[in-house]
């Protein structure tokens, strides 16, 4: 697999997408493109402002708009909101990229959500029910989080993309 490939990272919040898909892009040399600088830049706001300003039904339209965006683009690194898989267009758009599933089980992730104000009321059980099926079919690989390092994460992304050790940094 070439390193001229889309990698997106998907996951439920508090999965680490953000500091997976970093340290991948850097360990790639491409560019990273995050759901949330991306909301804040184009529509002003942090999703859960823009859920309690325009709706829960537009903030996912806009995560949508930010990987069709970017995959539309030259090739890169995206850590892309969870929602983003219930979009019939993000899941046939995801085709021609890599797709990572970082995971971990409920208890870790709403550990992790506990100390964010990204989402209030977050229930990783009710959103892993709505969108793991999903997951499931767009997913290359999945990473489990709660029990992987970030580098583990970047590595394990990087042996099934096929790229060898030393090409890496």
């Amino acid at each position: 697999m070439s390193r001229n490939k889309p990698v997106v990272v998907l996951g439920l919040m508090g999965s680490g997408k953000s500091t997976a898909g970093r340290l991948i892009a850097e360990a790639l040399g491409l560019p990273f493109s995050d759901s949330d600088p991306f909301l804040k830049e184009r529509y002003g706001g942090s999703a859960a402002q823009i859920a309690a300003r325009d709706g829960a039904d537009t903030l996912h339209r806009y995560e949508a708009d930010h990987v069709l965006h970017e995959l539309a683009g030259e090739p890169e690194v995206i850590a892309a909101a969870a929602s983003t898989v219930e979009d019939p267009r993000v899941r046939e758009a995801l085709d021609k990229a890599f797709v990572l599933w970082v995971d971990a089980p409920d208890e870790v992730l709403a550990q992790r959500m506990k100390s964010s104000d990204h989402r209030p009321g977050f229930d990783p059980a009710a959103m892993r029910a709505r969108r793991e099926p999903y997951f499931r079919e767009v997913a290359d690989l999945r990473c489990d989080v709660g029990s992987m390092r970030p580098e583990q994460v970047r590595d394990a992304t990087l042996r099934e993309m096929g790229l060898p050790g030393e090409d890496r940094h």
